[in-house]
């Protein structure tokens, strides 16, 4: 388990993580989402160990990952800009990695030769275009034999054949080896599709942190027609995140139980009403619209 604790981080007067909490379980996948600025990829590097908190704590299994060698030998990552010798190959790589990890696995190098084929594992790095780069990157992080894999932006160059065929090898580790999957990305609709919690991040600390599921049933969009063309005055307890309307047809987006609100909503007697399911996209700028995100209006 990866616990960090109201961990603090400034950068020049500038405070880039401000109290910062979260906890992410073993043998999960979990999405870290959040818009430019709002602390994600400094508070990766803290998990790896890169960065020290000015305070707080960023554990693993109850160690401290900070200059701690053995705890970082079992987390693998994937920066947003990668990281390699300026001459080296991905088989150069490959021994480095080897050296550094004790759980490299050389067969499972060998074995992913073949779905990382484009990928010529002599030519430099650098030589490379950013998607066989990338490619390069998850070939090596897979082989590491580690615990827990972070990734910033993963998939970012790939294309789509390939971004499926990656989240399948990652699911695969987290299904079999049980491995630990934390991972940033903007991409919140392929997110949708393999996370098992998020958390959101804005202004240097999670504003929420739940299961997927649980995010998903705790925001209601409804669609909902009344014999007159206006809203009706609802209830002042009743949390609205949005409201729009398209000729008669009023569009909410509520905070709460969908079977509660459907209920609250029917003793206005409308002539039609509809829930329709949010993906995390919709999750996302609902939730920031409240701490003063940029996006206001959308079209629903």
């Amino acid at each position: 388990m990866i616990k960090v604790n109201e961990v603090v981080k400034t950068f020049d007067g500038v405070r880039a993580l401000d109290g910062l909490s979260l906890k992410v379980e073993t043998g999960s996948i979990y999405g870290l989402v959040g818009p430019n600025g709002s602390g994600k990829s400094t508070i990766l590097r803290h998990i790896t160990g890169a960065y020290r908190p000015d305070s707080g704590s960023v554990l693993m299994d109850g160690q401290p990952v900070y200059e701690n060698p053995a705890v970082k030998c079992r987390i693998a990552c994937i920066p947003d800009e990668l990281y390699y010798f300026i001459s080296a190959s991905t088989r150069d790589m490959m021994k480095f990695y080897r050296g550094i990890y004790h759980n490299f696995d050389d067969k499972r190098y060998t074995a992913l030769r073949e779905a990382f084929a484009e990928v010529d594992e002599k030519a430099p790095i650098r030589r490379l275009s950013k998607g066989m780069q990338k490619q390069s990157a998850f070939w090596l992080a897979l082989c590491c034999g580690c615990d827990i894999l972070v990734l910033d932006e993963p998939v970012d160059g790939l294309d789509p054949v390939m971004r499926r065929q990656v989240w399948s090898l990652l699911m695969g580790d987290v299904a079999q080896r049980g491995t630990t999957v934390l991972v940033s990305s903007h991409n919140l609709r392929e997110l949708e599709d393999v996370c098992d919690h998020v958390g959101i991040l804005n202004h240097g600390r999670v504003l929420l942190e739940r299961s997927l599921t649980d995010l998903q049933d705790n925001i209601v969009k409804i669609q909902i027609v009344f014999s007159q063309p206006e809203l009706p005055e609802l209830p002042g307890d009743m949390e609205l995140l949005h409201v729009a309307q398209v000729g008669r047809v009023h569009t909410l987006i509520v905070r709460g139980n969908l079977n509660v609100i459907k209920s609250r909503l029917a003793t206005y007697a409308p002539v039609l009403m509809e829930a329709l399911p949010l993906s995390l996209e919709e999750i996302f700028i609902y939730e920031l619209g409240g701490e003063d995100y940029a996006v206001r209006d959308i079209v629903l």
